[in-house]
């Protein structure tokens, strides 16, 4: 009941909830209590409602969100409950006395200082969002950023200016219990004093050497900076919060480049969530601001993920625009009609290639290019892999599945048809097995099914591990644990000493400034996170189930723990394929096994289940028993069809792909100019002499056209 609670109140817990429940009744109780009229119970049921109010707002909950928009924001909880103090001081006949008159004096007051404040706040924030943001961009050189505001004076600040009324309420009421008007002067001095303290502490920080330079100079920063440095190759991104994995996927490839990368992006968040990275990275919310920035030498544009915003760089006719996805998969998402718009369309292996020519969606063959999958080059092949099942120990199985997807499809994930079956079987099998459960981050997003599949799945994996840990049978050597714990702690310190998590991080205009990663540092970190994931599996023991939630472990972190797993259709199947492990893939739609496999060519290697998943007995015979394995020959082919051959390597083969294309783009360029030199038209003059004139387009402080369409 509780668990249905949480879920329904949209809550992270039950502690949550309850102070959810606490400051819902905390001001019915108010007003009870003013009526009565009885200080000591309005004491109490004040204190309840500020601690949950503050429990709440330090949890992030959504339901202050929800408050917020059904007009009983944050303000307005302040201001009833200082009415019903109010209210409470004239049903005990205090109305004529002069605390009543300082009460509603200093009420009135202190909201009038929420007007300043939030002012100042609001212009502070303004003022000091530059144009764009960068990291590993030299600007710190080119302009001067001052430091940003102590942290303590924005974050949280309209919750923090309302919190200083505790001083006045507190004082109120004693005075009311003591009948003396003093102890209420002195909180309401307090509160006033402190409030002005806060406006007044605010003032400095809008002023000239408080705040950046205005766009104009920072744009002109970074484009000295780009004619400086000259990228070459950039890889150019557009999403929400939750898609920041499809561009930190390409990172360490854009590290590994023999060319001079460079890493677009169009949103704040995108930035905020963007893995550590050595590799230069330039976030440009404003559509002008990108079109107006000097990219004159890159050559190549990579893009991640299909998204309206790529137009602002695809228009760029200098440079080759490839469409390089983050993901392969048999999922229509994988032949998109959009690819059409792009130089070129790169895929692991052959069977990229073959999806869009069966799609027939108008991407040219001759225009495919097969490179491989860089970032697969961590997960550790079947011969490389720790011993699982093969070592004697408890062989582990990851349930992976993915999520509901936009449009219903049932057979876009297992999680509400099969998902807790196949947990089922998976914890209650003999021999037994550990589970791992990792679901997709956008689980639930869109389907409330989904959403309660995966609550239901976490507390099975939970009960089942609890079991296990009860289960004589099922012991572990409890000082190696504690020690891989200890070193856990050791190592999260210092990661948190090197990432800056431990101290303040200023904002974004600050962290521009000292945005420069330093190449020691960045290679310590890569150390310590394997270091890390060594020590965290070793802190769990071999037969622990548990649910994989969050950045860490990662995926290929997974993969390389479990001796199986059980997914469904997306690119996390043609990943683990890499790996050469068994796999089983669910068909949930029930289109059966010959015409899952005909239309899904990563399966065609895989254990197939139906929703009752009665066949996850054939994967655990496989893991149980690898020379037997009927279809690991199977696996080993259609490896090289996804991903292509191991040699050349992934990222050689992409070096080439990038050096070829960049070839074509400079050819076509030196064409251009040819043309030009000759007096003949080039390719971009007969498309502005083609195009009707179009009115001066005036540019706003954000960089987008005003009253114009910028494609």
């Amino acid at each position: 009941m509780i668990s249905t609670a949480i879920r329904v109140a949209r809550v992270g817990s039950a502690a949550e909830l309850a102070a959810a429940a606490l400051m819902m009744l905390g001001f019915p109780a108010l007003m009870l209590a003013a009526l009565i009229p009885s200080v000591y119970a309005f004491a109490a049921a004040a204190a309840v409602t500020y601690l949950a109010d503050h429990y709440l707002h330090r949890k992030g909950s959504y339901l202050i969100n929800r408050l917020s928009k059904v007009r009983a924001g944050l303000s307005i909880r302040f201001l009833i409950r200082e009415l019903l103090l109010i209210l409470l001081l004239a049903r005990l006949s205090l109305a004529d006395n002069l605390i009543y008159y300082g009460a509603v004096a200093c009420f009135i007051l202190f909201y009038g200082l929420q007007a300043p404040h939030g002012a100042l706040v609001t212009l502070i924030r303004n003022r000091r969002r530059m144009p764009v943001a960068t990291r590993n961009v030299d600007l710190k050189s080119r302009i001067r950023i001052p430091d940003a505001p102590p942290r303590g004076l924005l974050n949280r600040s309209a919750e923090k200016m309302l919190h200083l009324d505790l001083a006045a309420v507190a004082g109120i009421l004693v005075a009311a219990a003591m009948k003396s008007s003093l102890p209420g002067f002195i909180g309401i001095g307090v509160t006033l004093f402190l409030g002005c303290l806060y406006v007044f502490a605010l003032v400095p920080y809008v002023r000239g050497g408080k705040i950046p330079p205005n766009a104009e100079k920072v744009l002109e920063a970074v484009g000295d900076w780009l004619r400086e440095y000259k990228p070459e190759t950039v890889l150019y991104f557009s999403g929400s919060k939750d898609s920041a994995y499809q561009v930190n996927m390409w990172l360490e490839t854009m590290e590994q480049l023999d060319s001079k990368p460079l890493v677009i992006l169009r949103e704040r968040v995108i930035l905020a969530n963007l893995a550590a990275t050595t590799a230069p990275v330039i976030c440009v919310p404003g559509g002008v601001h990108l079109m107006n920035m000097d990219l004159s030498n890159v050559r190549v544009a990579l893009y991640a993920a299909n998204v309206g915003k790529n137009i602002h760089l695809l228009r760029v006719p200098t440079m080759k625009h490839v469409f390089i996805g983050h993901g392969d998969s048999d999922k229509l998402a994988s032949v998109n009609p959009y690819s059409k718009v792009y130089d070129e369309v790169w895929t692991a292996g052959r069977a990229g290639r073959d999806r869009y020519a069966i799609a027939d969606v108008g991407v040219r063959d001759d225009d495919i290019a097969e490179v491989g999958r860089p970032q697969l080059a961590p997960i550790q092949s079947l011969q490389g892999a720790p011993d699982g099942a093969a070592g004697g120990q408890c062989p582990t199985v990851l349930y992976a599945p993915t999520w509901e997807g936009w449009d219903g499809n049932p057979g876009n994930t297992s999680l509400v048809l099969a998902g807790e079956n196949i947990v089922k079987k998976l914890v209650k099998a003999d021999p037994p097995v550990r589970v791992l459960y990792k679901p997709h981050p956008f689980t639930g997003t869109v389907s409330k099914e989904a959403g309660a599949a995966h609550q239901r799945i976490i507390a099975l994996v939970e009960k089942a591990a609890a079991a296990r840990a009860a289960d004589s049978r099922f012991t572990a050597d409890t000082s190696d644990r504690e020690k891989a714990k200890a070193e856990l702690a050791r190592i999260e310190a210092r990661l948190a000493e090197l990432s800056g998590t431990a101290g303040d991080k200023g904002d974004e205009a600050e962290a521009t400034r000292d945005g420069v990663v330093d190449a020691k540092k960045h290679a310590e970190v890569a150390r310590l996170r394997g270091e890390w994931n060594d020590a965290y599996w070793r802190s769990l023991g071999s037969f622990e189930h548990r649910v994989i939630a969050g950045a860490e472990p990662r995926l290929y972190d997974c993969f390389n723990v479990s001796d199986a797993m059980v997914s469904d259709i997306s690119s996390v199947v043609s990943d683990f394929i890499a790996s050469g492990k068994p796999y089983a893939v669910t068909d949930s739609a029930e289109l059966g096994v010959e015409e899952f496999k005909r239309q899904n060519t990563a399966v065609r290697a895989a254990v197939i289940l139906s929703n009752s998943a009665a066949e996850l007995g054939e994967l655990l015979s496989a893991v149980r028993a690898p020379a037997a394995d009927p279809l690991a020959e199977d696996r080993k082919e259609l490896k090289e069809y996804l991903l292509g051959p191991d040699e050349p390597t992934s990222i050689e083969q992409f070096n080439k792909a990038v050096a070829d294309l960049a070839l074509k783009a400079e050819t076509r360029n030196l064409g251009q100019e040819s043309r030009a030199a000759t007096g003949a038209p080039g390719a971009d003059e007969l498309s502005d002499q083609l195009s009707p004139a179009q009115p001066a387009q005036s540019v706003s402080a954000t960089g987008e056209a005003d009253g114009a369409n910028t494609r």
